[in-house]
């Protein structure tokens, strides 16, 4: 029979809800970071998008406002859910951003190449606060 060190499960613990609170404090500043920055993030909007201001305005909000909603257990899950929506939708500003750089020989292209895997961590992280609903049996 296998026993769990009571000692390690709190060190678990403590080290998983660090790390949940580092992904709320990244997301809300970064969410600021849209409303604070706004012409930095329209450099990278893909041209083909319409209303990019628009568009930049409500990621921010979804990041702070779904980045908050991380803290609650009763919302993490949705709120896990919507993050790495939200990351997978914001994926083509990202190659933008590395397609200027590249375009520009901005010394910090490597950044923005680096910058693409980047958000299959972030998906990855956002992904490990999820949890799927459990299935209701019919009586």
């Amino acid at each position: 029979m296998i026993t769990i060190n009571p000692e390690n499960k709190w060190r678990r613990n403590i080290s998983k809800t660090f790390w949940l609170y580092t992904m709320v404090a990244l997301y809300v500043i970064a969410g600021i970071n849209h409303f604070v920055n706004t012409a930095t993030y329209l450099t990278i909007m893909p041209p083909w998008l319409p209303w990019p201001a628009e568009l930049i305005f409500v990621s921010g909000a979804f990041e702070i406002f779904f980045g908050l909603l991380l803290v609650p257990l009763a919302t993490r899950s949705i709120a896990s859910l919507v993050l790495i929506l939200l990351l997978i939708v914001v994926f083509p500003a990202n190659i933008q951003m590395m397609l200027n750089y590249i375009q520009e020989n901005n010394p910090y292209k490597w950044l923005s190449i680096l910058r693409l895997p980047l958000q299959f961590v972030l998906i990855g992280w956002a992904y490990n606060y999820y949890k799927r609903p459990a299935l209701i049996r019919p009586i």
